[in-house]
Formats: structure tokens, sequence, C-alpha cells
């Protein structure tokens, strides 16, 4: 078993520092199954408009983010929650004033975390 926080995992640093991406758990922990990710997005900061095969589940953490895909735009706060199908176009772009904070989990895919 592992606990441990947020802060004592390395940030990834994207997009000149506007997102940084923290692996919380992952294959380097023993994760065969999924990986769980903490992003934190500055305000104005997005991620990339994209898709892939697998799916997301997200939860907002802190802050307030908009959730965008093909056919909407949805606004989604603390404590919401946000599921992304496979191959569903998407993008995440923190529409607040503070940082926005997401846990984002995946299906374990090698070298893909």
């Amino acid at each position: 078993m592992i606990v441990s926080k947020p802060e004592r995992v390395e940030p990834i640093i994207i997009d000149e520092g506007k997102i940084e991406k923290r692996i919380l758990i992952g294959s380097k922990d023993g994760a065969e199954r999924f990986v769980m990710r903490l992003f934190k997005l500055q305000p104005g900061a997005n991620t990339p408009y994209h898709t892939h095969d697998w799916e997301h589940e997200i939860f907002v953490v802190r802050g307030k983010i908009q959730a965008v895909s093909k056919d909407k735009k949805i606004v989604a706060e603390e404590g919401s929650f946000i599921f992304v199908k496979p191959n569903e176009e998407h993008q995440f772009v923190n529409i607040g004033d503070v940082d926005a904070e997401f846990i984002c989990v995946i299906p374990y895919i090698p070298n893909n975390e």
C-alpha cells in the first residue's frame, strides 16, 4: 500500500509552466491497470483539443474548468466529475481566476502516463 500527497510527486511542466501534471499512481508504483494523474491549470490555460482510444474519468478538485467537446461546452466546478468516452474529442480550459486542479484516471497503456 502507498499513502502519499501530491506535493511529494515531482510535476511534469507543460506549456511553459501553465500546466503541471503529476502522476500520482502509475506503473512505477506497481499499478498495472490504471493511472491516476493530477493536473493543475493556471487561469486561462487549456489542454490541447484532442482524442484517443481510451476513456477518462475526471474529478475537479479545485477551481472551475470548461469541458469542451465537439458538440458542447460545459462548466465543471470543484466537486464535479466528468466522463470522457473513448474517441470523444475533448479539451479542458481553466475559466476561473485561480489555478484549477483535476484528477484524471485513465487505463494503463505502456508509454502513456
